[in-house]
């Protein structure tokens, strides 16, 4: 094992004990562990497919009035804020999760546990074509566990589930409507947001509809910036550029079998936006999907289950320079899962599958930077688990075989042909053991093995997004890494907390590397600056030895409730809620930090709940992130948010309406980003949103 890698193991391994030892003894333990489990960790599905109660890989999940109350525009805002979880923020139109300091494609955004085809790994500027208004909810897989999804899953997974395709009888099979209905206003861009899903069928069938619509004005922030789109004015407490319309929806239906369900279902996404870094430029998105899934269960035999899905995706996008069209992106896709879990052998269970996916990529006009591309993937997976009397053991297994293709061009002779092979393999071992009755400790290790994507062989061109000039390398290798993680959680009663430490070292990272050279946007090598002609910095795709080293944290108190410090006055309750996270990424060839890493969070909030209502105030703060390349990377300052809440359950008989107001930013801070790209090729355009009000409404029936 790399010596770098086995100390940063075991300083993240010996933090992790020491702080869980001094939150102990602070503390009191009355309920046995035994009593506690299935309020410890939720059923994660992504993290699990066995369906166990408790997961070896550190999650998250998002789902009803908790996502309702954190909903944001884009997937990567909904979700900003979970330990680990950051976004790439280029403006409010466009941003994709990190998952601890890797984003891009080592994050697997998935949609029903199927691939989310679209081109938002390949530039910031390009939006994740789901919407969380229609999602019902979002898991958050962290860790090498995520393997099962994909050697692009180092990082973590992000899976979006709806119900567009019925998995059970609706109402029980009792017949009748129900569903859900949402409207909502912002005052800091003035969003205007809709939507509704409706569910019917009886014990043989399920149908079920679903429709959105979005729209915002430029987002107001705390000082003035200048704007060269025509009718906006100049200078103004707005993002340029930065308004946006989304909508879309989807019909999906099943037939329901003694045994299981074979569902079909058809999605549209819309989305018209600002791309923020330049104040002309707007993107037209389209994107429909078209998904089969069924399930059997207990076929008989050594099989006691099997679920396939497949997906079309036909993406585009158009990127518009005022009313003229620009550059146009394509990816049409097609991806098919399967897995099939066998009858108990003993204390062993498990899960084998089959995985693939491909892609055609293809970019015209004239800031096309990666050629047309064909990527063909195809993967066998397992995940076994052995139950013992004090935890269990899990075992996993991908072997993958890639091919990634360059179709060349006959009108852009820069963009030259050729193709890769590549078979990644990745192992994982994960373990969880119940210390006491209410301490828990889960171990992940794992080697994964990513092939590199079409653009980081074979890009060749102007990427003005990111003010560079991307060039691929077409000898790249696999990427490789090798992860730890140690993470302890403990319950009692209304307190709980959670740590989790992770060192990942990367014996083959492939980072975009800086030349020093600039160039200009015909291609031309450090042109004259006395030309005037604009110039981009020069950038490679290169292999180096990375390492990440990281904590995440979160704990409840219950200061007033039940089990809590002080027994309820009148019903109320009040927790205290911390959070925090830390990652240091270093590019350990050149010696200096990766990019767009975040800073040091901590965060605290006070949630108060009486019956019916409920309230929240709560205080984030970002620590100064100086720790930044030499070139390519603005240092960013300290700041805190602040936000509010309070929220309403109102019972209507057979329904329930769900009112409430969020205020973000309370104190109207000016901050900026670190793990935006706009933070250093667009400053100062692009600060985090301002002061805002957000008023709501979910009736569910």
């Amino acid at each position: 094992m790399n010596p770098h890698f086995s100390r940063n193991a075991k300083s993240v391994a010996g933090a992790a004990v020491l702080a869980c030892a001094s939150f102990h003894a602070a503390a009191q333990t009355s309920a046995p562990f035994s009593e506690k489990t299935k309020e410890l960790s939720e059923v994660t599905v992504t993290g699990n497919p066995l369906g166990a109660a408790n997961t070896v890989a550190p999650s998250a999940v998002v789902t009803g009035d908790a996502l309702t109350l954190r909903l944001k525009p884009t997937l990567g805002e909904t979700l900003d804020g979970l330990p680990g979880v950051s976004s790439t923020y280029f403006g409010p139109n466009a941003s994709r999760p990190i998952i601890r300091g890797l984003d891009g494609d080592r994050i697997r955004v998935l949609q029903n546990s199927g691939a989310s085809v679209d081109a938002s790994a390949l530039s910031f500027d390009h939006a994740v074509p789901i919407d969380p208004l229609t999602t019902e909810r979002i898991e958050v897989l962290r860790g090498p566990s995520a393997l099962l999804y994909g050697g692009s899953a180092v990082g973590g997974v992000v899976n979006a589930i709806d119900n567009r395709i019925p998995r059970e009888p609706i109402n029980d099979g009792a017949g009748g409507v129900s569903g859900e209905a949402q409207l909502g206003y912002a005052t800091g861009n003035r969003e205007k947001d809709a939507g509704v899903r409706l569910e019917t069928g009886t014990n043989k069938f399920g149908l079920h509809v679903d429709v959105f619509d979005r729209k915002t004005s430029d987002v107001r922030v705390p000082t003035d910036l200048a704007c060269e789109k025509p009718g906006s004015a100049n200078p103004a407490r707005r993002i340029c550029n930065s308004a946006s319309e989304t909508k879309g929806g989807a019909v999906g239906g099943a037939l329901f079998f003694d045994q299981g369900y074979l569902g079909a279902s058809v999605s549209q996404y819309r989305s018209d936006y600002g791309t923020v870094a330049e104040d002309e430029v707007t993107i037209g998105m389209r994107s429909n999907r078209y998904a089969l899934e069924g399930a059997w269960r207990n076929p008989g035999g050594a099989i006691t289950g099997i679920k396939a899905q497949f997906a079309h995706t036909d993406y585009r996008h158009t990127e518009f320079e005022g009313a003229e069209a620009g550059t146009t992106f394509t990816n049409q896709g097609n991806d098919f899962r399967i897995e099939a879990r066998h009858a108990a052998i003993g204390p062993l269970e498990g899960v084998i599958g089959l995985q693939g996916d491909n892609g055609h990529f293809a970019a015209e006009g004239d800031e096309a930077f990666a050629p047309p591309s064909r990527t063909r993937n195809l993967a066998l997976f397992a995940l076994e688990e052995w139950r013992t009397g004090w935890g269990k053991l899990s075992f996993g297994a991908r072997v993958e075989k890639v091919r990634v293709s360059s179709e060349g061009s006959s009108e852009i002779d820069r963009f030259v042909a050729g193709e890769r092979n590549f078979t990644p393999f990745s192992l994982a071992l994960g373990g969880l053991v119940n210390l006491t009755p209410t301490w828990q400790l889960t171990s992940n290790l794992a080697s994964t093995q990513r092939a590199p994507k079409d653009y980081e062989l074979y890009a060749n061109g102007p990427h003005l997004a990111t003010a560079v000039w991307e060039t691929g390398n077409p000898n790249l290798g696999l990427e490789k890494s090798t992860s730890l993680d140690l993470g302890v959680a403990w319950k009692d009663g209304g307190h709980s907390f959670a740590l989790t430490g992770y060192a990942m070292h990367f014996s083959n990272y492939i980072g975009l590397d800086f030349t020093g050279d600039t160039r200009g946007v015909d291609g031309s090598v450090n042109p004259d600056p006395a030309s005037g002609e604009e110039t981009l910095d020069d950038t490679r795709y290169s292999g180096v030895r990375a390492r990440f080293v990281g904590l995440e944290a979160s704990g409840s108190i219950r200061l007033l409730g039940e089990d809590g410090l002080q027994q309820s006055v009148d019903g109320h309750r009040l927790d205290l809620l911390l959070r925090g996270d830390l990652v240091r990424a270093s590019n350990l060839s050149s010696g200096e930090p990766l990019p767009r890493i975040a800073p040091l969070r901590l965060g605290a909030s006070l949630a108060w709940r009486r019956a019916a209502w409920g309230a929240s105030l709560g205080a984030d703060y970002y620590a100064a992130q100086d720790r930044v390349p030499s070139v390519g990377q603005r240092a960013t300052e300290a700041y805190t948010l602040v936000n509010a809440s309070v929220d309403y359950s109102q019972n209507l008989g057979r329904s329930q309406a769900l009112w409430y107001a969020r205020l973000d930013n309370l104190t109207d801070k000016l901050a900026y980003s670190a793990t935006s790209v706009l933070t250093t090729t667009a400053f100062p355009k692009a600060p985090l949103p301002g002061r805002s009000l957000k008023v709501g409404v979910k009736l569910t029936f």
